[in-house]
């Protein structure tokens, strides 16, 4: 299919608490490469081995672990004013962030909080990584990939109220379409999954009192044999398992979901089905939401639903 206005989540700032512990997590375990550091030494940027961009993960030193703000990117300046324009008139206010100031090869980008207590921004203009996927004659990889093998940083899952305008928004000013959703017994939005590709999904919302918080960053593998290979990364390493090895309904991902050092939820995926917007839409209710998640067992994990940062 075409991509419509957001071409993908691009760039994610998450606030860890100790930065060599959780640096070396994401570096030499899930397997992503450092690009840069900031001048007072409180972030580092990383990016996996097969994207262009000069990087997606920003990680900052904090006494409190969780987001900072996620970032779009849109496939024009053109199209970066008009959605800019569209923010605006949804009622959003918005933020001129310099180009450079804060993120090294980024452009200038628009911020703005969203319905859930959630800072998004939106951007079109990054430099590329100084060591990218090749492009003529390529090979897979320049360098064999390490640990985990993660390919690229892929969705979040975010928690907030009143997911229901943020998934207006998503649609009506972003373009994405929801493959699926879970619904409460009345007919309120307990979940929505929502992409501006055919991916099953660039991000999802789940409906929690508390504003802004992430309930895990995903990033994504091959195959199941990746997966498997992450589970032995997580048992080697004494991370703190969550839940799989196992299989979604709801996308139909492979999946495990960890805790990294600094206390962020990690859930490295892979597969999936292919998501087009004509698709009849996907429609879970919330007594099956267990099974949605984790197929295999058909039982929810009471720590999935709980802890979030």
């Amino acid at each position: 299919m075409g991509f419509n206005k957001t071409l993908r989540p691009g760039l994610v700032q998450i606030r860890v608490l100790d930065l060599d512990k959780t640096l070396h997590f994401y570096k030499e375990i899930l397997g992503l490469n450092e690009v840069c550091r900031s001048s007072d030494g409180l972030r580092v940027c990383l990016k996996a081995y097969d994207e262009f961009d000069h990087h997606s993960v920003t990680l900052r030193l904090a006494s409190e672990a969780g987001l900072d703000y996620v970032a779009f990117k849109v496939n024009s300046p053109e199209e970066l004013e008009r959605i800019k324009d569209e923010v605006v008139a949804f009622g959003y206010r918005i933020d001129v962030i310099p180009p450079e100031y804060d993120q090294p090869g980024f452009g200038k980008r628009y911020a703005f909080t969203i319905s859930t207590g959630h800072r998004f921004q939106i951007y079109s203009d990054v430099k590329l990584a100084d060591q990218t996927p090749m492009i003529h004659n390529p090979d897979i990889w320049t360098e064999p990939p390490r640990g985990m093998r993660a390919t690229r940083m892929d969705h979040f899952l975010l928690y907030g109220p009143n997911i229901a305008e943020a998934e207006r928004f998503c649609k009506e000013v972003f373009g994405m379409y929801a493959p699926e959703v879970c619904n409460t017994v009345d007919g309120n939005r307990l979940a929505v999954w929502l992409t501006g590709s055919n991916k099953p999904h660039d991000l999802a919302f789940v409906e929690y009192p508390k504003p802004g918080k992430i309930h895990h960053l995903g990033f994504y593998l091959n195959d199941w044999t990746d997966i498997g290979n992450a589970a032995d990364w997580i048992a080697v390493n004494r991370l703190k398992l969550d839940v799989g090895p196992t299989r979604h309904a709801i996308t139909r991902g492979l999946t495990i979901y960890f805790w990294e050092p600094s206390g962020n939820r990690i859930e490295v995926y892979a597969g999936g089905y292919s998501a087009y917007p004509d698709h009849p839409q996907r429609v879970w209710d919330s007594d099956q939401l267990g099974r949605g998640l984790f197929y295999y067992s058909g039982e929810m994990v009471p720590s999935f639903l709980e802890i979030v940062t």
